[in-house]
């Protein structure tokens, strides 16, 4: 007996395990997320949503469903057949491209996509996902148009070079990005008619605004295809239908739904959606609420009267809203942006109002000033501002002619400061100065906000041009750059030691050393200079004022002393080994000891050549050549060492210049701050950028 029990119970198992077994091979069977994937092609691991047409019909989702054609899989679209170029699992979008585009190659219209797409097409890209089981996320609409004439004044009309034209016209292809839609209905040529339209993506094409695209990207871009979304059945897994949701994870696909929708979307026919509000439930509440108030808002905006069935304090809340608030709001708001134009105004005012004072105070206390002109004259001297010389770091240079004939430069200063310290501090010092080596100021202009300085005109340009210029436009000798230079030494002697006031320049370099019919050298530009009496060493600074690379070490480091003249001799002693060497001060790839693919500091390595008594070898230089030069060197050499109680005055610079070179004893070797000290001390000038690069060049 209890044998056939113990049978009975093992034959009751049996047939329990087996039915558990053929239940879950049923539900795996029928559970279309759980089939094998399939390949096509190049196309692999195909898996749900998709599903080909060969695999069983419990696998994937119908929507979603591939052909495989010759090794190729296919996407049918609005009855297009598009090729599948990838499917991304973690992105949820699928790469697809006309086949038009690849396989019409032996045709007349080669290239060009077989069947048209527009946004409208997708029509559930902004209420819902609708019946429509893709979404479109490309940002390129093409467009072929069919013209019967040529269009060669539209730069967006790329020529296409095919025959495949009914009418025989040209065919063109036009790119419009969705981001800021280059091209509209309006844009659309006379006599061109649209063709065929279609999406795509930038791919592999660079996306440059500034240069017109060529028909061989266009093609490039169809042949990488356009991106769809299937995000939709995702969310419909996960969140429930009708509701949306998002990839927080691009590298693991991971969603997040957005539970908070107030209406979740339902379907009512072919890509329509409709939105199920209804329902109790304190989404209901609210949306009941919103539009009460909406409607009533309305009713007393309007001053109309509102529908019957709008009653409850939605409603009259709204109403009271609409009749009461925006009147307040337009007045209160009215009243407060003219208050606060007027504020605007008077500060404005105020601020300039003190800048004028202070420049027509100092016009009126110093009496030798040159001419003053008014706007009116400035105008008619340039004919109206029309041929422009160069761009300082203040304003525009135009060149003009006198009564007399006279050519001159006009400066006109744009970008003023410091309450015009800068106007006053250039008609200040180069107003009272009357030398053969400093360009001379004729006259200004002060009206409110508009000054100008007028210069006498330097036809050969600055000195830039002619020492570090690639290209042969005129070839100075070295003889002309010494007189060049000594012409400058005097003149900066000038200002230092011959005035009433001491002037210090602050920005001595090349491109303000100016040059006349004859290359005369002629220092201008004292936008920066700074008066101070001769019985003073040193000049108070509020701060750095000049170009870097010839700006004094002092300006920076407080620890080697104060400001003074000595920093115009240094930045003299910059531009004079610039001159003698017409290289910059850092310097590639010379041939010397030091093996070095970096940049290297020309003072350091010509001083290294010279203590080694080697020859100076920059040019083919003749004998006499090379022994200026070496001067000239020697010269800079003293006036650029780091400490300013080391260099020699501009009155001792010009008596060593006129020496020979045998007689000028050699200066210590010249530090390597510029390389080490400012990249140590991590000094900014970005902030002061304006002050560091004023210069103008008053030339042709």
């Amino acid at each position: 007996m209890e044998m056939a029990k113990e049978a009975s119970f093992y034959s009751i198992y049996a047939i329990t395990i087996t039915i558990l077994l053929l239940f879950q091979q049923t539900c795996t069977s029928i559970d279309p997320k759980l089939c094998p994937p399939s390949s096509c092609g190049k196309t692999h691991n195909i898996t749900y949503p998709f599903r080909l047409k060969t695999d069983p019909i419990t696998c994937g989702d119908t929507r979603y469903e591939l052909d495989c054609h010759n090794n190729n899989t296919l996407l049918t679209l609005f009855s297009g057949k598009y090729y599948v170029q990838d499917i991304d699992y973690n992105k949820y979008t699928i790469l697809v491209s006309d086949v038009g585009v690849i396989d019409d190659e032996d045709s007349n219209c080669s290239f060009i996509p077989s069947y048209f797409l527009y946004e409208g097409s997708f029509g559930n890209n902004f209420i819902g996902p609708g019946t429509n089981p893709f979404k479109l996320d490309a940002t390129i609409t093409i467009s072929y148009f069919n013209c019967s004439n040529m269009v060669i004044d539209d730069h967006r009309y790329v020529d296409v070079g095919t025959t495949c034209s009914d009418s025989g016209g040209h065919i063109y292809a036009v790119v419009d990005n969705s981001s800021n839609h280059d091209f509209s209905v309006m844009d659309i040529k006379i006599g061109c008619q649209l063709k065929v339209s279609t999406f795509a993506n930038w791919g592999r094409v660079e996306y440059d605004k500034n240069k017109n695209i060529s028909y061989d990207e266009i093609h490039n871009m169809l042949v990488y295809g356009f991106r769809l979304s299937w995000l939709y059945v995702i969310c419909e897994d996960q969140c429930g239908k009708g509701f949306d949701c998002h990839v927080v994870d691009e590298s693991t696909g991971e969603v997040q739904c957005d539970h908070d929708q107030l209406c979740p979307f339902l379907y009512d026919g072919p890509n329509k959606v409709i939105y199920d509000c209804g329902g109790s439930g304190i989404w209901s509440n609210i949306l009941d609420f919103i539009i009460s108030y909406a409607v009533g808002f309305y009713a007393g905006l309007k001053h109309v009267k509102r529908g019957d069935e709008y009653d409850g304090i939605g409603a009259n809340i709204g109403e009271a809203m609409g009749r009461y608030i925006p009147p307040y709001i337009i007045v209160r708001y009215l009243l407060g942006l003219v208050a606060f134009i007027l504020l605007l105004i008077y500060k404005w005012r105020r601020r300039h109002k003190s800048m004028y004072e202070n420049i027509e105070d100092f016009l009126q206390r110093d009496t030798f000033m040159p001419i003053r002109y008014s706007y009116k004259e400035i105008k008619k001297m340039t004919y109206g501002f029309r041929e422009k010389l160069g761009q300082g770091g203040f304003g525009l240079v135009y060149k003009g002619k006198l009564r007399s004939g006279s050519f001159v430069a006009i400066k006109m200063l744009t970008k003023s400061k410091d309450n015009g310290q800068d106007f006053i501090s250039e008609v200040g010092t180069i107003g009272r100065i009357h030398h053969a080596n400093v360009v001379r100021l004729i006259g200004f202009c002060v009206e409110g906000s508009t000054k100008a300085l007028v210069y006498e005109f330097m036809p050969n340009g600055s000195l830039d041009k002619y020492i570090f210029s690639k290209q042969d436009n005129v070839l100075l000798s070295y003889e002309k750059i010494y007189e060049i230079s000594l012409g400058v030494a005097h003149a900066i002697s000038y200002l230092h030691n011959d005035c009433d006031m001491q002037i210090l320049h602050f920005d001595i370099k090349p491109h303000n050393i100016l040059l006349d019919e004859n290359f005369v050298p002629k220092l201008s530009d004292f936008g920066l200079a700074k008066l101070y009496p001769v019985d003073k060493n040193v000049v108070t600074m509020t701060g750095a004022r000049g170009t870097l690379g010839y700006m004094a070490p002092e300006l920076f480091y407080h620890n080697l002393g104060g400001v003074s003249y000595k920093a115009d001799v240094y930045s003299f002693g910059m531009l004079l080994m610039e001159m003698a060497s017409r290289r910059r001060n850092f310097i590639s790839n010379v041939e010397s000891d030091v093996q070095s693919s970096s940049q290297l500091y020309f003072p350091m390595w010509i001083y290294d050549q010279l203590d080694k008594d080697k020859d100076i070898e920059l040019e083919n230089l003749t004998k006499e050549e090379n022994e200026i030069t070496k001067k000239m060197i020697i010269v800079a050499l003293w006036c650029i060492q780091l400490k300013p109680s080391d260099r020699p005055s501009m009155y001792k610079v010009v008596e060593m210049l006129e020496e020979e070179s045998e007689s000028i004893e050699m200066p210590p070797k010249p530090s390597l701050y510029p390389r080490q000290m400012v990249e140590e001390e991590n000094i900014s000038h970005q902030t002061q950028s304006d002050d560091y690069t004023c210069s103008t060049s008053y030339s042709e």
